[in-house]
């Protein structure tokens, strides 16, 4: 299984296999994004999914969201669901994406990567995220038990994943998290070096 191979995920979003689907703004992301107050923040978020937060960032008025998934079914259902209004929904794979972000919310798409793409991951998104801009989201602190996706990770892995090219200005446990998560998420905000 390959996880960035466009067909697997097609296949979740067609199979509905999409455990991960909270069905609504993940709490913590949706603090996050309350205490952001420039409309104009150019916003990624990778990985989208059903893009509940992309949803909850043009309610709340934000115009330069742009969503990107590698899955062509959920791309279809995207296009259908945002037509109309400014949202920018991008077909495509996080590693060829190029574009500069202030903000890049992270929700369940590191988890959903293989581990060995992690410091790839890392590099990529420190070209994404503007000088001064933010990786910001939640990460899982905590391992599965059966082979993912998704992926588990620790606060100790992360710190050494993520120091060498961002700056931690928030790596600690959520406080807010969706209860079906309690007690396993962190909360990011990384800025690049």
């Amino acid at each position: 299984m390959e996880t960035t191979d466009p067909q697997y995920w097609n296949n979740r979003y067609l199979t509905g296999d999409i455990g991960w689907d909270m069905g609504r703004v993940s709490p913590p992301m949706q603090a996050y994004i309350d205490q952001l107050e420039d409309r104009d923040l150019e916003i990624l978020i990778p990985g989208a999914g059903n893009s509940y937060e992309a949803a909850y960032l043009l309610e709340k008025g934000f115009r330069r969201v742009t969503v990107l998934d590698i899955a062509p079914a959920l791309i279809e259902q995207l296009r259908k669901t945002f037509a109309g209004t400014a949202l920018q929904i991008v077909e495509g794979d996080f590693f060829r994406h190029q574009g500069s972000y202030d903000v890049v919310l992270e929700q369940t798409f590191f988890c959903a990567l293989d581990p060995s793409l992690r410091r790839d991951y890392v590099t990529h998104m420190h070209t994404l995220v503007k000088p001064g801009g933010h990786l910001a989201g939640v990460l899982f602190n905590r391992s599965f038990s059966h082979d993912g996706p998704p992926f588990g990770g620790t606060v100790a892995e992360y710190r050494e994943l993520f120091s060498p090219l961002f700056e931690l200005k928030t790596l600690e446990m959520c406080y807010n998290s969706h209860p079906a998560r309690q007690g396993s998420e962190v909360f990011i905000n990384f800025l690049p070096k």
